[in-house]
């Protein structure tokens, strides 16, 4: 059977849809794609398809060249055949890039990844440590909220295939990132999760009734047969809650313990399965003393039930980056060299075809307009409300949506290298990149977890020698069960993937972790001018005419015959202020980039530029600019060596500046505007703005330079900019922020994106990192504080193991709590920013590279 618009060179004729081998007669192992059923030749054959559909790489059967090779041959283990698909190029092309890194200069892979068992901040710490010692792995970084994991690896050391093997060797699964592929897992890990909890909770109920009857009859010397039965029936019982609920605790702390360190879970797992041992013992001996069973099912069923409530927290908290997974539809219209219509697979677009967008539907892809008008939504990117016109030529964003009339799009990017999916990896570095209080809780948990320890087998030898041994264990029990750091893991984490989203919704991209903490620290905040500011595009203000015999209109339609022909910012100005009338023709147009452009024009030279280029050796005294514009740029124009006029421009400030600038300074920060325009248009434009240190004629050296300085002092300086020249001086502040309608470079330097161009949510998000690094806080020193109380209560014999349960979950459920507050809107912030949801990044509008 053939498959649906393959590329040429692809038709695997009527044999197996796999590797093209014939088809015995009996065989029957069929997989289904795109809706169809495909016969394949054996069962090696189907494993192979379906684990290749499965995991959202169907694709790979519209890009390969040849058929595959038969999975019989050689014989491998079919996990491994499956793992060794993920090297072949055609399937890399869904879900890696390549790029080059900046401090080897090596061509690195990147890919993003999805683990599966991940049950604590423990096995996140245990993965990045075990596959960061592979050689070749430039970078490993897992996102405990979203369990997505960010690889970087040099492909001339190692393949895919032994970081996802190195990860299975551990106890995980990991399989390439894919929306339904990860919606699938996060379902299978509710429902398990839920199973788990229904089992304990089952459990727990009939255990503690039969605990209530056991107490009440206790020392019932008459009916002792009938207790000791009701004792073996909550053995029973509690039996199903400790080899099935309590599993993932067991499988974890022996992953630790295989790997030589100590997770929060080997603790609970200790507590779990000595009580439950020493239980079933006693049992055994027909004492029927120290039988515990409700206490074991009631402390399983509090753990398990603030981790399901945690987990629901995660996925609730990283909403805003699933809102990505659904903007780019599953199906598009392409249209073939006839002009014809076919539906086909998002997937199977390449770079060069073309789609037709119908009004009301998404676009599936980055491209360019190649036929018809229409306004574009961008809500979902920009938090713009107003839909944006879009013309043949004008570049389109994959996801957003067509309004008005169809179009046809020239596919440019496609799979990995789109706008969504270079979205998506900054946020995964941003929420993968820790701050610094996270690096040191994760630290500080191995070395806690190995104190109490040592502390519990201290005091239990001592209750055990000189207080009361029958009682040390259970005095051992409370103590590995309350001071279990399950709330220490989870301060950070949640609390910083929460602000992920807040900001998003903000308009702020965010794609560093760390400078959450940073920001919330920072004490100056410096600004670029132009582009930042500013709208970064410049408008003609008006015309002074210097010359007789000529006036405003006559200047302008000349001066637009010229910049009619240039692409810089200030001649679209002045083409735009000559409006729609007929222009005179230009011969022998020569342009002199930095000054200006020439030509002939009714047989005589004229000239628009730099007032040396215009010939120009001194600016008369009475030119100069309105003065309501101080800061006015000035072009010269000039007719056979006579100047003619001069035209003035200004950049118009963004909206809410003056506004922006005030909320800073009340917010304690220190607002300087460092600008390459000259020194006093700069103090001009920072006087109107409210900013009181201002330096202008800057270069992007001096830049550098004043940041450095402003560090030497111990300060943490913020940095916003748009343009080439201020990437220098993004990468050196300690918090850089670019704007979304800036240069791509500047943005690949930058901590924070603002992609909505809308100043005020600036400082909502300093008001925003300084909540999170406070909540942060508020759950370390809870944490902390609540072990440091409930050690020495559980070593004095007061705290019995089912509350020291009670207490250690009720713990992390209050810091996952804590760290939800941050959803709430921030209350100064314009009801227009917020609940939008705001996701754009650099790479969605043209680069401005001038």
């Amino acid at each position: 059977m053939t498959t649906e618009n393959q590329p040429q060179g692809t038709d695997l004729t009527d044999g197996c849809f796999h590797c093209g081998l014939p088809i015995p007669r009996a065989a029957h192992y069929p997989v289904t794609f795109e809706g169809r059923p495909r016969e394949t030749c054996c069962g090696g054959c189907q494993a192979v398809a379906n684990a290749i559909i499965d995991n959202g790489l169907g694709g790979y059967y519209h890009h390969r060249t040849a058929p595959a090779g038969s999975p019989g041959e050689p014989l491998i283990p079919d996990e491994l055949r499956e793992l060794k698909l993920f090297d072949e190029p055609e399937v890399q092309r869904q879900f890696v890039i390549d790029e080059t890194d900046r401090a080897s200069g090596k061509v690195l892979r990147e890919a993003s990844l999805i683990l599966e068992g991940i049950t604590c901040a423990a096995c996140v710490w245990l993965n990045e440590r075990h596959v960061r010692a592979i050689p070749g792995v430039a970078e490993f970084a897992v996102n405990y909220s979203t369990h997505r994991a960010r690889v970087r690896w040099d492909p001339e050391r190692l393949v895919l295939s032994d970081i996802l093997q190195a990860i299975r060797a551990i106890g995980y699964r990991a399989h390439p990132y894919d929306p339904g592929t990860r919606d699938q897992a996060f379902r299978r890990e509710r429902h398990l999760a839920l199973r788990r909890l229904a089992v304990a909770g089952l459990g727990m109920m009939q255990v503690m009734m039969l605990a209530v009857a056991l107490w009440l009859g206790a020392g019932d010397e008459t009916h002792a047969d009938l207790l000791q039965f009701m004792r073996w029936i909550a053995a029973g019982l509690t039996t199903p809650v400790v080899f099935y609920s309590a599993l993932p605790f067991f499988q974890s702390a022996w992953r630790d313990l295989r790997q030589r360190q100590l997770g929060m879970d080997v603790p609970v797992s200790l507590a779990i399965a000595s009580t439950y041992a020493a239980s079933v013992y006693s049992v055994a001996l027909g004492t029927g003393e120290h039988v515990y069973f409700e206490s074991v099912a009631m402390f399983v069923f509090f753990l398990l039930t603030s981790r399901y409530l945690e987990l629901m927290a995660r996925q609730r908290s990283s909403q805003a980056i699933d809102r990505l997974d659904r903007l780019i539809p599953a199906l598009a219209v392409r249209v073939d060299a006839s002009g014809r219509d076919e539906q086909v697979p998002v997937t199977q677009l390449v770079p060069g075809d073309r789609v037709r967008v119908r009004p009301g539907e998404p676009l599936p892809a980055d491209g360019v307009v190649d036929e018809g008008e229409s306004t574009v939504n961008q809500a979902l990117l920009t938090g713009e409300p107003e839909p944006c016109l879009r013309r043949t030529g004008d570049a389109v964003t994959g996801g957003t949506v067509n309004v008005d009339s169809p179009l046809v799009v020239r596919i440019t990017r496609v799979g990995a290298e789109t706008t969504l999916a270079a979205i998506q990896r900054l946020l995964d570095r941003a929420q993968t990149e820790k701050p610094r209080l996270a690096r040191m809780a994760e630290k500080g948990t191995g070395h806690f977890v190995a104190a109490v320890l040592i502390l519990t087998a201290l005091v239990g030898l001592t209750w055990y020698v000189w207080i009361a041994p029958d009682r040390a264990f259970w005095v051992v029990v409370a103590m590995l069960v309350a001071t279990c750091p399950c709330a220490l893991a989870l301060a950070t984490p949640v609390a910083i993937t929460t602000t992920t989203g807040v900001l998003s919704r903000m308009g702020l991209l965010l794609t560093r972790g760390q400078a959450v903490e940073d920001l919330a620290r920072a004490r100056v905040f410096c600004f670029d001018k132009t582009g930042t500011l500013t709208i970064g595009r410049p408008e003609w203000i008006g015309t002074q005419v210097l010359a007789p015999g000529w006036n405003e209109q006559s200047l302008l339609s000349a001066a637009a015959a010229l910049e009619r022909h240039s692409e810089h910012p200030l001649a679209r100005a002045l083409v735009r202020a000559a409006g729609d009338r007929e222009l005179p023709r230009v011969q022998d147009l020569r342009n002199s980039p930095g000054r200006g452009l020439a030509g002939c024009l009714d047989a005589q030279e004229i000239r628009i530029g730099t007032p040396e280029f215009v010939g120009l050796e001194r600016v008369p005294d009475d030119v100069r600019p309105p003065p309501a514009h101080g800061h006015a740029t000035a072009v010269w124009i000039a007719r056979g060596g006579q100047v003619l006029g001069v035209f003035w421009f200004a950049d118009p400030p963004r909206q809410q500046m003056e506004q922006t600038v005030t909320d800073l300074r009340e917010l304690g920060l220190e607002v300087v505007l460092l600008s390459g325009d000259r020194p006093e248009a700069a103090a001009a434009f920072a006087a109107r703005a409210g900013i009181d240190e201002a330096h202008g004629g800057m270069t992007p050296e001096d830049k550098v330079a004043y940041v450095r300085a402003r560090q030497s002092r111990g300060e943490i300086v913020v940095m916003a900019g748009e343009g080439i020249n201020d990437a220098p001086v993004l990468a050196g502040a300690d918090v850089s922020l670019a704007m979304g309608s800036g240069t791509r470079i500047a943005q690949t330097q930058s901590d924070l994106v603002l992609m909505s161009d809308r100043l005020e949510a600036i400082p909502a998000a300093v008001r925003q990192a300084r909540r999170t690094l406070r909540i942060v806080r508020q759950n370390i020193v809870w944490a902390v504080g609540y072990n440091a109380l409930a050690l020495p209560v559980a070593a004095t014999g007061l705290l019995t193991p089912w509350l020291a349960a009670l207490g250690m979950s009720l713990s992390s459920l209050l810091v996952v709590g804590n760290a939800l507050r941050l959803r709430q809107e921030d209350r100064n912030l314009p009801a227009r920013l917020s609940g939008q949801p705001a996701l754009h990044a650099a790479v969605v509008r043209p680069a401005r590279d001038g």
